[in-house]
């Protein structure tokens, strides 16, 4: 999607595990290792987009981890009021000169790790790896990458 304003968007970002591996993606632009993911659109939450994503970028059904917490949604008093799982982490990064990401990351868990090409034209062909904690420790990743992509293994690997 094109961005929805010229000085900000809002992002979310998964780190799947599958057993003892997390998925990343080479960005089709970037040329650099990154989880999946890309901009929340105005008709979703951080955790639709999550797995609108996903389900975009690499054809995976995923279960993003955490909860949903909070008094009964179905009392009327609550006005409507959606919870929803909070990201294991925030973050704020520059895009380009005067363009910036606020980016929600979420971990997930997938129950196969039969990965499918993008149904996004511009995405086709990008590569895509499961990495172990070896891999990881050996590849040059931008380190909040890295950081998150251990992170999400040391507490979803091996399920």
């Amino acid at each position: 999607m094109a961005h929805i304003h010229e000085k900000i968007d809002f992002c979310s970002e998964v780190f799947i595990v599958y057993q003892d591996k997390v998925l990343l993606r080479m960005h089709d632009k970037l040329k650099f290792w990154l989880s999946i993911g890309g901009h929340i659109e105005l008709d979703e939450d951080p955790v639709e987009a999550a797995i609108r994503e996903v389900k975009e970028e690499v054809g995976l059904d995923i279960q993003i981890i955490g909860e949903a917490v909070g008094p009964d949604e179905n009392d009327p008093k609550n006005m409507g009021y959606k919870y929803l799982i909070p990201p294991r982490y925030l973050g704020r990064h520059m895009v380009k000169e005067g363009h910036e990401h606020i980016v929600f990351v979420y971990f997930a868990r997938a129950v196969t790790n039969n990965i499918s090409d993008s149904i996004l034209d511009h995405e086709k062909g990008v590569e895509t790896k499961w990495f172990t904690k070896e891999d990881l420790e050996n590849t040059e990743l931008v380190p909040n990458v890295k950081f998150y992509a251990m992170k999400a293994l040391e507490e979803l690997g091996g399920q």
